[in-house]
């Protein structure tokens, strides 16, 4: 449980700084930027398999589509509708929407405690009171919405194919079948030109979202899912605001609002009191 809750909360922490740190690659085609991320995740974690030795696991038919789904929704979907809401309506209405994703997972893992559920809501209103309430029009919305249903995907497709790959593989197979689907997505968005040699700075970008958010985070999130189910671990979703908060601050680009830190605090005390239920964690149900 212990280590569950550790790696579940660094894992979403890092996948909060990933707003923060894509200030540094915001002038680099946005799409050809996103497959170059996923290609040194995908280098990286082909080093990893090989060093580890581990073999190849060959999947059923069900779980080959469990994983280009996995992959389809809740990598290469999710990046393009937060992309493209944020471009639609800003980041305040996607970040709104996705901080419903605590309650989402609580709900989806199966019937919750009480206490869970009451944490999740508040988890909710925190992130709601960190990001800023959203506001834009219609494609925005559907835009976030279709990243809710990524975000909630990445976590719910994983939990079937968790006993079978481990943390490591399924973070590897799907990250490098993310690649050529980003690429051609580039490649229709933006052309020839979706690839172009990057700045110090763009470098140095692209290095701590493939390492740190996309091999780190994914790891400790698949790694702390199965320990704590859906539910449980859903809670800290809510540390994402949090962590774009800590990295806007730590960059010199943002200082936090008061309303930032009473949301930053109502989200731990939500993580607090959904974690107060009992110790045996809600069944992963598997298959």
């Amino acid at each position: 449980m212990r280590s569950g809750v550790a790696g579940a909360a660094t894992a979403m922490f890092l996948m909060g700084t990933l707003a923060g740190v894509s200030g540094l690659i915001q002038d680099y085609p946005v799409y050809g930027g996103q497959a170059v991320r996923y290609l040194v995740a995908a280098v990286i974690w082909l080093v990893v398999i090989r060093v580890l030795g581990l073999r190849f696991v060959r999947l059923t038919w069900r779980e080959t589509l469990l994983l280009v789904g996995l992959t389809l929704l809740g990598l290469v979907l999710f990046n393009m509708c937060v992309i493209e809401s944020t471009r639609t309506s800003g980041p305040a209405l996607v970040g709104t929407v996705l901080g419903t994703v605590p309650l989402a997972l609580a709900l989806l893992g199966g019937r919750p405690a009480p206490r869970l559920l009451t944490g999740a809501v508040v988890v909710v209103a925190g992130a709601t009171l960190a990001t800023g309430l959203g506001s834009g029009d219609l494609p925005g919305l559907l835009w976030a919405l279709g990243a809710l249903v990524g975000e909630v995907s990445f976590s719910m497709l994983a939990i079937p194919l968790l006993p079978k790959l481990g943390a490591i593989r399924l973070s590897a197979y799907s990250t490098v079948l993310a690649v050529p689907m980003l690429a051609t997505i580039g490649l229709v968005k933006e052309g020839t030109g979706m690839l172009r040699t990057p700045t110090t700075a763009q470098a140095l970008g692209f290095v701590y979202l493939a390492v740190v958010v996309t091999v780190l985070a994914f790891f400790l999130w698949y790694t702390a899912l199965p320990k704590l189910g859906p539910g449980h671990a859903g809670l800290f979703a809510g540390l994402i605001p949090v962590g774009a908060i800590t990295t806007g601050l730590a960059l010199g680009i943002a200082t936090p609002t008061v309303f930032d830190l009473l949301g930053a605090s109502l989200v731990i005390a939500g993580i607090l009191v959904g974690l107060t239920t009992t110790r045996k964690r809600e069944p992963v149900h598997i298959g």
